[in-house]
This record gives C-alpha cells, sequence and structure tokens, in this order.
C-alpha cells in the first residue's frame, strides 16, 4: 500500500464543495474585526474568539509597529539561545502580576504551550485524568507524553472521582487538566468540585484559558478568579490569540515550576521565540484590558441578549455560559446547509460536524466580541429566526 494512498482517496472535500456548501478555509480580506470582507461581501463576525474586540485598537496596533520598528520582524531563534528580548521578560513579568502568580512562561503559541508543559511535567509513572472535550492542544500534550491518560465524561466529576478512586492506590503523580471555559460548548468547567477532588486525592491541576483570560473572573481573569480558586490552581494556560488579539501562548505558577519547564520544554526550548510584534500588541492589550474595564461589561452584554435571543427562539444552546454559544442543528450535510444560508444572508459564523462532535450533533459556533454594535446583534438574531423555521430547528 502506498503511503498517499489515503491522500489521493479522500474525496469529501471535492464532495462538500461541489455542493457549494464547504465552509472551511474561507478567504477573509479586511482585517479581523466585528464585520470582515469576504468575496468583496461585509459579513458580521460571528465567528471569531477576538473577545474584546482589541485586534484593531490604536495602541496595538501602534505597539506592533513600534516593537517591529525597534526590534525587526522576528528573532531568528528560540529564547533559549540568540532570540530572548527584553520584551519576552517584560510580559512575563506583566501577566504574573495580572494573573497574581509568581511566575509566567511565554510560547510561541498556545498549541505549543500545552504540549510543552504536558510532556515536560509527566513521565511514565504519572497519570493525567482529563476532560473528554479538551481542546485538541491538550489531548495530543497527554498522548505525546510518557504518563498515563484516562479521559473522564465531559464536566462530570462522578466520572472523575471514579477514575480517581480506582487509582488512589497507585503511588504516582497525578494532574487533572480541563478547560476552563470549553471551545464549543461554551459551558466552564466545575472548578470548586474539581479542586475538592484533586485535594482529596493528592493531584495537581492545570487549567487552560484560552475562552477564559478576558470574559470571566474578576476583571477577566479567568476561570480560577470565577470562582474565587485562585490559589487552587497550580498552573494555568492561556493563548494570546483571543482576547488579547495577537499570537502566542503562556503559563503562569510556582517560579520553580515553570524553571524546570523552560529549561527542559522541547516545545520551548526547539522553537523559534515569539515576535516582538506579537509580544507588544499582547503588552498593549494587557494594559487596555485593565484600563478599560467597561469592555467586560460591554461583553457580557452582548452575550446575554444573544442567549436570551437564541433561547426564546427555541434553538438548543445547551449548557453555553460564555462567549462562545453554540446552536445545535444535527446531521452533517444540514448543518454545512445552514452555515451556507447564514453566510448568504451576510453572517459569518463556525462549522462544527463529527469528529469534532458526536455524530449528528452538528452545531454552529457563535462567538461575540465587546465591539458588536447592538443593532447589528439585532439583524443577527432577526436572521437566525428566518433561518431556523426554514430549516425546521425551531
Amino acid at each position: 500500500m502506498d503511503l498517499f494512498d489515503k491522500c489521493y482517496n479522500y474525496t469529501r472535500v471535492e464532495e462538500v464543495k461541489a455542493m457549494g456548501i464547504y465552509p472551511y478555509f474561507r478567504t477573509i480580506e479586511s482585517a479581523a474585526d466585528s464585520e470582515v470582507t469576504i468575496d468583496g461581501r461585509q459579513l458580521i463576525m460571528l465567528g471569531s474568539n477576538n473577545y474584546m474586540g482589541l485586534t484593531q485598537h490604536p495602541k496595538v496596533l501602534e505597539a506592533a509597529i513600534n516593537a517591529t520598528k525597534k526590534y525587526g520582524s522576528g528573532c531568528t531563534g528560540s529564547r533559549f539561545l540568540n532570540g530572548n528580548l527584553k520584551i519576552h521578560e517584560e510580559l512575563e513579568e506583566k501577566l504574573a502580576v495580572f494573573l497574581d502568580k509568581e511566575a509566567a512562561l511565554i510560547f510561541s503559541t498556545g498549541f505549543q504551550t500545552n504540549q510543552g508543559v504536558i510532556t515536560t511535567l509527566l513521565n511514565k509513572h504519572d497519570i493525567i485524568y482529563a476532560d473528554h472535550q479538551d481542546h485538541a492542544s491538550i489531548v495530543d500534550g497527554c498522548r505525546l507524553s510518557l504518563g498515563r491518560y484516562l479521559k473522564f465524561k465531559h464536566n462530570d466529576m462522578q466520572d472523575l472521582e471514579k477514575l480517581l478512586n480506582n487509582t488512589r492506590d497507585l503511588n504516582c503523580g497525578k494532574l487533572i487538566i480541563a478547560d476552563g471555559i470549553f471551545s464549543m460548548e461554551g459551558d466552564i468547567i466545575k472548578l470548586p468540585e474539581l479542586v475538592a477532588l484533586a485535594k482529596k486525592h493528592g493531584a495537581r491541576i492545570i487549567i487552560d484559558d484560552a475562552h477564559a483570560v478576558g470574559v470571566i473572573g474578576k476583571g477577566g481573569r479567568g476561570t480560577a478568579s470565577h470562582f474565587g480558586l485562585e490559589n487552587d490552581v497550580d498552573l494555568t494556560i492561556g493563548t494570546f490569540s483571543k482576547s488579547f488579539g495577537s499570537l502566542g501562548g503562556f503559563v503562569v505558577g510556582e517560579a520553580k515550576v515553570l524553571n524546570y519547564v523552560k529549561h527542559h520544554s522541547r516545545a520551548f526550548i526547539f522553537a523559534a521565540s515569539p515576535t516582538p510584534a506579537a509580544v507588544a500588541s499582547v503588552i498593549a492589550a494587557l494594559e487596555i484590558l485593565k484600563a478599560e474595564p467597561e469592555r467586560l461589561d460591554m461583553l457580557w452584554k452582548n452575550i446575554r441578549k444573544m442567549k436570551k435571543g437564541f433561547d426564546e427562539m427555541g434553538y438548543n444552546t445547551g449548557k453555553s455560559e460564555s462567549a462562545v454559544i453554540p446552536l445545535l442543528i444535527g446531521e452533517d450535510l444540514k448543518t454545512f446547509r445552514f452555515w451556507r444560508a447564514l453566510y448568504d444572508h451576510g453572517i459569518f459564523v463556525n462549522c462544527a460536524i463529527s469528529p469534532a462532535v458526536d455524530p449528528g450533533q452538528g452545531l454552529i459556533r457563535t462567538s461575540y466580541m465587546a465591539t458588536h454594535k447592538e443593532d447589528v446583534l439585532d439583524r443577527v438574531l432577526e436572521i437566525f429566526s428566518r433561518v431556523g423555521k426554514e430549516f425546521g430547528i425551531i
């Protein structure tokens, strides 16, 4: 069998494209904002993770430009060797203060952060307990680590407790890892119950706050802050590609733990360091997040409006309690057609089908920004009402 046979026999994309309902890799011709240009048309963006709406903030753009002028376009190597800039360390200091932790360490992407931290901390005698719906970067980190990888049912603390009880007599390191806000479902991890189980069984906790920082918690400080459990989460991982409107990832926690990761993580040591523009824009975004708390209020005003509107129409929004509001559609092709109808009406959303979700559970993932205007969201609700009725969803 030829190694490439599976590639030559892969025809699903061409089939869906021929039907005119292929929803992926749409070419955006404008800046990332609450409205974008695609195929020369203006569309309302409901598929972005730009929760704070900072990608076009003048201070963020100015910071990126100035950093590029000062440091150049890239660092040409890893931070371990020749690519460690003063602004890398400045950002780490500011993140540690913002999230009230001893130290922070930044990576080139959020995906790398999960991979780099998990694979570094786990050895072959250790056990990982991970939520079934954890992000792919967590899944890959768990698979690549040497530890034993156990999954508990989504946000089901009884199932987690069962796994912990089954392994309680093993003398090994134990790690519970979960998203703070789940990227497709939009629900929040049951952190108080998770913390109680971790303490009972001597397990460490990592929470991935990619979709939580800038959205929940005091001043947007994430899941632990949301529950008042800042001192009970060992490591918090996050990304700069959502609320911070840039690129990169970070982990915050004890200084000694991060120092170990810094000197042992292959994903950190052997990756080129984050670009000056990306780092400087995060520093600016962090300052704006602290200086303009009203942005968080605006975001939540929009979230509540849309959740209430969808629920009153009769859409199934699951257990969403964040800026991510999914709408259950069902079968894959129906989900694609629903996406196409919204696209034709001028709305850009994300489309999730199996294996990203369970078979027959295709969904439209909508997400919201602090910068969405109320009249625009009114128009969105009107379109969703019309399209939902046409498809028999509501």
